[in-house]
């Protein structure tokens, strides 16, 4: 892959990780807000899960926008993927199920974009 076609790959992805990394602050500053607005029947004695995935995907997407490297990329997807599919067993709660449908398709689409603009090369 030529230089410059990597370079615009390394820009989508740090993009991709910013956008990732200001949800994770989104979810640790203004839980409740966040779950009023996606899943009102989330339990508000169960924010701190919330928070629990505002503090991973803060650490996971600031690691990728310090240092955008493809194995980083396909860590993060990883863990993307595993959130994906722990989401599955709550999908048809009637507590539960609304914000696991939204975290996990969430969580499986942004480790599939994240692996189709990740940057080919090591670079910087």
């Amino acid at each position: 892959m030529t230089a410059p076609a990597d370079s615009s790959r390394r820009i989508l992805t740090r993009l991709l990780a910013g956008a990732g990394a200001a949800t994770g602050v989104l979810l640790l500053a203004r839980p409740q807000q966040v779950v009023d607005a996606v899943a009102p029947a989330f339990p508000r004695e169960r924010l701190w899960l919330a928070r629990a995935l505002g503090a991973r995907l803060l650490a996971q997407h600031g690691a990728v926008l310090v240092a955008a490297r493809p194995g980083l990329v396909r860590l993060g997807s990883a863990v993307d993927l595993v959130h994906a599919a722990s989401m599955v067993p709550f999908v048809a709660s009637p507590r539960y199920g609304r914000a696991a449908r939204v975290s996990g398709g969430l969580a499986a689409a942004c480790a599939a974009v994240a692996l189709a603009l990740a940057p080919r090369s090591q670079g910087r």
